[in-house]
């Protein structure tokens, strides 16, 4: 199958997780390679990164080694839409996840969209929860969770600048951690 490799090491700062690769970013190589999607506006907007990135291979290898900032997905089967997952695919892809998870140990854990999170945990924990937006109480092993909305264009709900301000509510979190505040 043609995929998205993942970006992770060990004691990341931060693992950024989205549901599933669409086949432009497959073709591209990278993550949210869609033009429309607005992870890459969002992220350059926030404090997540001193500088600006433009979207490709070089930018993922930059945020993976200079930023201590993983990427992977909650399925690793491209679709063009969500829609197009099954309950099969979050039963086979969430346990391998959850695996990487506990292995790589990152510092913070970051699912884009509360339906990445909410089916990691369904078919993990074989529970359901109602959850908000923000940083998450339960922890995967050492690692902290936050939940920010999905940057995808079909998520026209939030602005770019909710994007914004959820992205910079981890690097607050981290301030925080790093100072026992």
């Amino acid at each position: 199958m043609d995929t998205l490799p993942d970006y992770l090491k060990t004691d990341l700062k931060i693992v950024s997780i989205g549901l599933n690769p669409s086949p432009i970013s497959v073709a591209a190589g990278y993550y949210f390679a869609n033009p429309r999607n607005r992870f890459w506006p969002a992220l350059n907007g926030s404090r997540l990164v001193s500088e600006q990135l433009q979207p490709g291979v070089e930018a993922m290898e930059r945020l993976l080694n200079k930023y201590s900032i993983g990427f992977t997905d909650l399925v690793k089967r491209p679709t063009p839409m969500s829609n197009g997952l099954r309950a099969a695919d979050y039963r086979e892809w969430a346990p391998v996840l959850q695996e990487k998870l506990l292995r790589f140990h990152p510092g913070i854990v970051w699912f884009h969209g509360k339906v990445t999170y909410r089916n990691y945990l369904k078919y993990t924990d074989s529970r359901e929860y109602d959850f908000p937006l923000g940083l998450q109480k339960p922890s995967i092993g050492r690692s902290r969770v936050f939940v920010t909305p999905n940057p995808s264009p079909a998520n026209a709900r939030y602005s770019l600048d909710d994007l914004i301000r959820s992205y910079n509510e981890i690097v607050t979190f981290q301030v925080r951690e790093a100072f026992g505040l």
